[in-house]
Formats: C-alpha cells, structure tokens, sequence
C-alpha cells in the first residue's frame, strides 16, 4: 500500500490538453510559485459538487462558491478549528484541501467571539431565516430582471429627446457586470446559515458522543430525520401531478407530452408550480450542461409516468415520514433514559433541539442556490450567448461557456467599440477559433482518470465539515492509497442510513441513465443529486464512492426509509449493473452475493 498520494506536480497533461491551465483564471491551477506549499498540502478531489473537467465559465461557480464558505469559517463568525478551503484545478478537476487553526491559543480566543456571533443566530434563527427567504427571492427577481439585447442598428428617438446621457453599449456591459455581482452575491447568502447549520449539528454530534460513548453515528442522525423541506417539494408536485392523471383518465395524453395536455387540469397544476419548483436541475446545477426540468420537460413527465404506474398497482407513494418520526423519537426516548442528570438531559434535549432547527437549512438552501438561482443564471448566460451569435462571435449559445468570465467582459467590449466606432470587432475571428481549441481541451481532460487526493495525507482528520460533508476521514484514505483491496472482496463505507437490502445492482454514472432504474434494484452511483428523488421510491438501497454522514444520498435514503452506504470510494468501479448485492446500511457494509 501507498503512503502518499501523487504530487499535483508530477500530474502529466493528457494528450490534447496542453496549455489547460489558460482555461482558469491564474490564481487557480497548481502554480510552481507556491510549489512549497502546494507540494506539502493534502488536497483531496471535490468529486460531490464538480466531478466533471470545469468549462472556463463554470468555474466561477467553484471559485465563488469556496470563497464564500471560507469567508464564513474565517472571517464572519470565527468558526474555533478551521479557517477556509483551499483550492486549486488540476486537469479542469477541482481539489479542496480544509486549512485548520493550528494553535490552540488561536482557537481558545476565537471560542468567545464565535459563541457571540453564532449564538445571535441560533437565538434568531426563525426570524432571520424568514428574511434570508425574501432575500433570497429578491435576488432571483433581480437576476430574472436581467436583459441582455442585440447592439441597435440606431439608438432610439427617445434615448435623444428624453436626454439618457448613455446608450446600449453601456447597458449590455452594466447588465453583464450585474449578473456577475448577484452571482456572488447569491454565494454569499448560500453560507450565511450553511456553516451554522453543520456547526449547531456538529456540536450536537460531539455532545451525543461524549455522552454516549458507544453511539453510532448514524443513530445520533436518526434523532434529526423526519423533516420537511423544500428540497422535497419538486418531488412532491411530481406525486401530485401523477395523482391528478389517475383521477382524470390522461394516461394516453401523458405519453403525448405537455401539448396533449393543454386544457387539462394537469396543465392547470404544472402551471401553478413550474415557477419556481421545476426550476430543478437534473444534475447538481453546477454544470451549464445540467438539464433543467422546466426547459427539459420530458424529465418530469418520466418520473410522472413512473408514479402514475405505481399509483395504479396499489402502492403508496408517500414518503414514510410518520414511520420516520416514530423510530427519531423512540431513539431519542432510549437515550435521553441513559443521561443521569435533568442539567444532562436538559442540555441533550437543547442541542437536538437547535440540530432540528436549523437542519432543514442544510437541505433547503440546495434548492435556492445551486438549483433554481443556477437555473436563472445559466439562462441568463444563454441569452447572452445568443447576442455573441448574433454577432458572429460564438456558433452556439452554449459556447459563451467557453470563456472566462473576464473574458466575457472583455468580448463585450471589443463588440461594443467596434460598434461605436463603426468598424467590424476581432472577436468574430478570434472567439470561433479559441472556443474550438478550448472544447478539444475540456474533451481531452475527459479522458484523463484523476486521483482522489493528491500530496501527504494527515495522520488524522479532525476537520468536521470534511468528514460531514465529504466523508473524508483517516479510513477513507486509508482505501484509497490502498486502492480499495478487500480481502472479502466487499466494500465498505458510512453506516449513512439503517436497514438491509438484498438485489441487483444498477449502476447510474449520471441523471441521464435514472430512467434505467427497476423496482428493487441498488443503486449505485458516485454520487446523487436532489432531483434523482422520485427514483428513491423505485430503489431498494444506495450505494455511492463519496460522501458522509451529512451528503445528500445519506440524508434523503434516512427521509425515505432506505439503507444507504456512502463514501465506498469504490462502488462504481467493483460493481457491475446485474450484480447481486446485499447493503447493510446499519453496518456501512456492501457484500457481493454472486
């Protein structure tokens, strides 16, 4: 076994790519100017959010996105252990690594300051979350809001007699610029309450484990399941939309699409919740590539059928969340018994307490920000595409994706003098060529397999959203320098969420193949993102290579009722779709059973 994991540095670039590193912006790739530190890091491979090479464009979403977490952490609300994430893109693929407080001093005086800011929070939560809604939706009318128009051939009379003082070619720029602005913006409320709500979690964690020696991780995040959260929702309009079919007779009209079903009542409902719960993407939403279930309707429709299918054999397609609370509140009965003391139990009923609070967040804000706010920017950037078309810069609308995002300020610009002036613009000649060269990068970083950590691993991990989150922990690694040898030929993972399953194994590389899924059946996935949820009424189990405790797959596997093992490492590479497989979800185990 390894007891390293390579140097970013001695990374080849794949046949195809050279000169990748112009893709990002500088500060990005690996760089021999910080070589030192770069070298002597543990980076490991963020795999959940960006596990496909990043287009220019789409990496501003990675470099907004841990920015603002890392401000939080650090400068915000002081979080005692951990300063930001770190990070860098090697091969178009991104790797994190969490920089910790190393000094104890440090972290003893940032305790008070954090309790304070924390705390103001904690005691406001209901209140302040109301207004991160409004807020939230406020930026989403404001992006919505945005326009982005072909130069005109003339300004208009009006722009004259109703004295402007400026024109179109400012207006386009300023629009641009905006967008940019609420994009970050938008990242900056995404981590407002996010590391809040793992903090409040995690220190319920660490109380549960201090005062049950024994507890299993998992029984500490039964106690906070049963939640309802407006992740779920798009799900359930689905139910509802297959419940109206039934009760209507529009199966034959379901299969014709939503033109079949002008003039329906189904057409009356889907139109009273396309805005905003189809705003729902059928990846993570951090891909411009990612479907869109309201620009994509045939993706909904499929997952109606396959409701309307289930509905009509008998089954109930609810979620199980009364069985959920029951089995939260006998654990909960069963330890609170074990606590000696009413300030014991007093305290334990408090920290539970906050962990429900502020646990929906943990789920809710993924529908906000990386699915319907993502939603409005990348078509936002599409229409902005089409300008560039118009204009003779980019073939595609999609090909705006292939430049920097300075860059699109600078592409504006050459557009906007060569009009003013009256000229023709380089871009028409330069844009087509790059972005060709640009697409045959990103292709050929596609082929190239990248490791799961890079650098010298730590002895141990102690960082708590990276063993949350990403179910990075000293074991983790452990299986990957080992390359996930088993000696029973089994895997092992996160005991994420309790039972056993027995059946064939389904292997889903991405949300185009969930259609494949048959009742009963594993999957087993590298990760899940939140619009697979009508599959997990199909499913018997989860099994993903990543994630913790805290993932998605983990969190919505306990909200249905179903075992789920995450952070296997290995899952999609040992298993074979038709495998037989028996998942034990209580013992974080995946046997192979033929």
């Amino acid at each position: 076994m390894a007891n390293r994991f390579p140097s970013p540095f001695e990374a080849e670039t794949p046949p195809g790519a050279e000169g990748w590193e112009d893709l990002y912006t500088y500060s990005l790739p690996f760089s021999e100017d910080r070589r030192d530190y770069e070298e002597a890091t543990f980076w490991f491979q963020d795999s959940i959010h960006w596990a496909e090479p990043l287009t220019p464009w789409d990496a501003t979403w990675y470099e907004y996105a841990i920015a603002a977490l890392s401000q939080y952490n650090t400068r915000h609300y002081l979080i005692p252990p951990a300063l930001g994430i770190d990070y860098r893109v090697l091969n178009g693929y991104a790797y994190l690594t969490p920089v910790p407080v190393l000094d104890g001093a440090e972290i003893e005086a940032r305790v008070p300051q954090f309790m304070e800011r924390a705390g103001f929070y904690f005691m406001n939560w209901g209140d302040l979350y109301d207004k991160w809604l409004v807020k939230m939706k406020d930026l989403i009318a404001e992006m919505e809001a945005i326009s982005f128009s072909p130069l005109p051939e003339k300004e208009d009379l009006e722009v004259i007699t109703e004295g402007h003082g400026t024109g179109s070619g400012l207006t386009i720029q300023e629009e641009y610029r905006g967008l940019l602005n609420l994009g970050l913006k938008l990242w900056h409320y995404h981590f407002e309450f996010l590391n809040l709500g793992y903090a409040a979690y995690l220190d319920y964690f660490g109380f549960c484990k201090q005062a049950f020696p024994n507890i299993p991780d998992l029984a500490i995040a039964r106690m906070v399941a049963g939640v309802e959260v407006d992740l779920f929702r798009p799900d359930e309009e689905l139910k509802t939309l297959a419940a109206i079919v039934v009760d209507n007779g529009l199966e034959g009209q379901l299969a014709g699409g939503l033109a079949a079903l002008e003039g329906t009542p189904f057409m009356d409902h889907w139109n009273s919740v396309k805005h905003p719960w189809f705003n729902y993407s059928a990846g993570n939403g951090f891909y411009h590539s990612d479907k869109v279930w309201i620009e994509h309707p045939e993706i909904p429709l499929g997952f109606v059928a396959g409701y309307v299918e289930r509905i009509k054999a008998g089954e109930d397609i609810s979620r199980p969340i009364e069985r959920i609370r029951e089995e939260r509140d006998r654990i909960v009965e069963e330890y609170t018994a074990l606590l000696s003391s009413d300030e014991d139990r007093e305290a334990f009923q408090g920290k539970l307490g906050l962990a429900r609070v502020v646990f929906p967040y943990v789920e809710n804000h993924n529908f906000y920000v990386e699915h319907w706010s993502h939603s409005v920017m990348f078509r936002k950037m599409k229409e902005l595409g089409d300008v560039f078309v118009k204009e003779g810069f980019l073939a595609s609308r999609d090909d705006v994706f292939y430049m920097k995002r300075d860059e699109v300020n600078e592409a504006l610009w050459d557009m906007y003098s060569a009009w003013a002036v009256g000229t023709s613009p380089r871009g028409p000649v330069y844009w087509p060529r790059e972005v060709a060269r640009r697409k045959g990068i990103v292709d050929a970083l596609r082929q190239w397999t990248p490791s799961p950590a890079l650098g010298e691993p730590p002895e141990v991990v102690t960082e708590p959203f990276t063993i949350m989150l990403w179910g990075i922990t000293s074991e983790s690694i452990g299986m990957w320098l080992g390359a996930g040898d088993d000696a029973d030929g089994g895997l092992r993972g996160f005991a994420a969420s309790p039972g056993v399953a027995e059946g064939p194994a389904r292997v889903i590389m991405s949300a185009d193949d969930i259609g494949q899924l048959q009742d009963g059946e594993i999957l087993v996935a590298p990760i899940t993102a939140p619009s697979w949820a009508p599959a997990f009424g199909t499913i018997g189990a989860a099994v993903t290579d990543i994630g913790g405790m805290m993932s998605h797959a983990a969190i919505v596997c306990r909200e249905y009722g179903l075992p789920a093992v995450t952070g296997t490492a290995f899952g999609t590479r040992d298993i074979e779709t038709g495998t037989m497989l028996r998942v034990d979800g209580s013992s974080g185990t995946v046997t192979v059973l033929d």
